[in-house]
């Protein structure tokens, strides 16, 4: 069974599932009623039309497809002012009241953790450093040999190969790929965390571009060989990847403390390593809020089917807020579907 396949599989079993409360919550549809808009992280665009499709199929609230962009672009754009009632976002840090301004609502609530990989094409299959890269660093990932890894991360530094690594400042896939490769040289370069960053800014080796999903276009047609993009990004676009170790993929949650360790400046200060999960938050002053608050109910219940784009759904969701919860956030706490994390 082909991957569009199992998603759609996924999808049906989601509507199998929902609850029955939700045929209350379409009561406060009305015909002509503003759809609700979604602003997404490009990466993940896929997953929420998903969420997006399914829940306006089960409770006859109508929805736009997802805006996609980089998760701070996005943020951006909403705090300047653009029509919004959700966000969706794998950064914490884009939900900021310094990003989204008078549509800060003061939480967010992680739904799934994923991963970093990097990510490949038949195009780089052309080129023989790259074959080389790929060989090597797979030879080095069932026993996580130091001196392989350091070798492997040196070649791909080296210039010889092009890697795609997402604006930072627009898209925290680019962040999160420049921290992968500092994390790589604490690691296996002797604890030096600028040893792979400052070699592919020396070799002009990386890539740039507003979002990870800007570059995915570049890597298929071979003008760049890898991509460091979010395991759910190249499951949805049918990449090639290598997984990266745990202690580099940013993708386990026991280990927070450790990704914490690495910063990357950002215009608005340092911000810090942590577990990749995917955040979904109802923006203040949202138009639209009683659909926002269904989808978000509906989110938390039926987060399984982003486990089709290579997801971990959280069994319990995690809030993270700096204000007084609203009274369905509160509910949600209060019932035991959602547990607190920290604050925002």
């Amino acid at each position: 069974m082909n991957g569009r396949w199992k998603i759609i599989g996924a999808v049906a079993a989601v509507l199998l599932i929902a609850g029955a409360s939700y045929a209350l919550l379409a009561a406060g549809n009305r015909a002509g009623t503003p759809p609700m808009i979604t602003y997404s992280a490009d990466a993940y665009v896929r997953e929420s039309n998903t969420l997006l499709t399914s829940f306006s199929s089960y409770t006859g609230y109508r929805t736009a497809p997802a805006i996609g962009g980089g998760s701070y672009s996005d943020a951006r754009t909403i705090g300047q002012g653009a029509p919004a009632d959700v966000f969706i976002s794998v950064s914490l840090g884009s939900y900021a009241q310094s990003y989204l301004k008078s549509r800060f609502s003061g939480w967010a609530l992680a739904i799934a953790s994923d991963q970093l990989v990097i990510a490949y094409s038949n195009s780089t299959l052309l080129s023989p450093s790259a074959k080389s890269f790929i060989s090597q660093f797979q030879n080095s990932l069932p026993d996580n040999s130091s001196s392989v890894e350091l070798s492997a991360f040196t070649n791909l530094t080296n210039g010889k190969v092009k890697i795609g690594i997402a604006n930072p400042l627009d898209d925290p896939a680019g962040l999160r790929g420049w921290l992968a490769l500092e994390i790589a040289g604490y690691l296996y370069a002797g604890g030096n965390t600028s040893y792979f960053t400052d070699r592919a800014v020396h070799n002009n080796a990386n890539v740039s571009a507003p979002s990870a999903s800007a570059l995915v276009a570049p890597l298929e047609t071979g003008n760049i060989q890898f991509l460091f993009i979010y395991k759910s990004a190249a499951v949805a676009k049918g990449l090639r990847y290598l997984p990266l170790p745990p202690a580099v993929n940013q993708g386990n949650s026991s280990m927070s403390s450790f990704y914490g360790m690495f910063t990357y400046n950002l215009p608005d200060g340092p911000v810090s390593g942590s577990p990749i999960y995917l955040f979904v938050t109802v923006l203040a002053n949202s138009t639209e809020a009683r659909a926002a608050y269904a989808f978000l109910d509906f989110v938390v219940n039926n987060s399984a089917v982003l486990s089709s784009f290579g997801m971990a759904p959280l069994s319990t969701s995690v809030l993270f807020s700096s204000l007084p919860l609203p009274l369905e956030i509160s509910r949600l706490v209060s019932t035991g579907r959602v547990v607190q994390g920290g604050s925002l």
